[in-house]
C-alpha cells in the first residue's frame, strides 16, 4: 500500500467514516499499525456513539476508568506524560 492510500484510509477511520474491519482488509496487520499511523498523522482513534445496545456498558467502563483516576488521583499519582523507557522504580 502507498503511504499517501494509507494515510487516507486513516484519516477516514480516524473521522469514523470505515471501521478497523476495513483497515485489516485493506493491509493493516495489526492495530498497534493504526494506532502508530494515527500518531504520525495527529490524529486520535474514533470514539464510539454513545448509543445502541453497548452503550450502557461503556458508560459503566467510562465511570469505572473515571473513578479509577480519581482514586489514583487521591494517592499522589500523576499520570505521566513523556515516557523515558525506566520506570521510576528502576530510574535512578
Amino acid at each position: 500500500m502507498r503511504p499517501d492510500e494509507r494515510n487516507e484510509l486513516v484519516r477516514l477511520y480516524a473521522a469514523g467514516k470505515i471501521t478497523w474491519h476495513t483497515l485489516q482488509e485493506r493491509g493493516f496487520e495489526d492495530y498497534v499499525q493504526v494506532l502508530g499511523a494515527l500518531g504520525e498523522l495527529g490524529l486520535r482513534p474514533p470514539v464510539a456513539p454513545m448509543e445502541g445496545p453497548n452503550r450502557a456498558a461503556r458508560e459503566r467502563g467510562r465511570a469505572l476508568l473515571r473513578e479509577a483516576l480519581r482514586a489514583a488521583s487521591e494517592r499522589g499519582f500523576q499520570p505521566c506524560r513523556h515516557h523515558s523507557g525506566k520506570s521510576q522504580e528502576n530510574a535512578g
